[in-house]
């Protein structure tokens, strides 16, 4: 089964979600803010994607930083995307291993063409 993780108000999220119910592929979702997110989780992403993947430098929470509390490397970033959450780029749909980063149809479309 695939696992969704993002933020049910996310927008881009709703989408991802509706496109998978819409072609009928089943899913568990994981929101992030009851949730969390472990730094196990996130090292396991990190082996597929770099951190620059995955934090959200576009998003409010990135922009609302610190220029301290940015990240600057993987440690720092782990660090951050564990203490807020929402500053990881959403959704993260994975099955195994993190099968993609974000949301657009086309993408989806190529996943699920198999």
């Amino acid at each position: 089964m695939y696992k969704v993780y993002g933020i049910p108000n996310c927008d881009t999220v709703k989408k991802a979600l509706t496109w998978l119910k819409e072609h009928d592929i089943p899913f568990e979702f994981h929101n992030f803010k009851k949730e969390g997110i472990s730094q196990e989780k996130l090292e396991a992403w990190l082996e597929k994607y770099p951190w620059e993947a995955l934090v959200n430098k576009a998003g409010t929470t990135w922009k609302k930083l610190d220029e301290s509390q940015k990240a600057t490397d993987t440690a720092s970033a782990i660090q951050l995307m564990m203490e807020q959450t929402s500053v990881i780029k959403r959704p993260v749909l994975e099955k195994e291993e993190i099968i993609s980063v974000g949301f657009k149809p086309e993408l989806y479309e190529g996943i699920f063409q198999s």
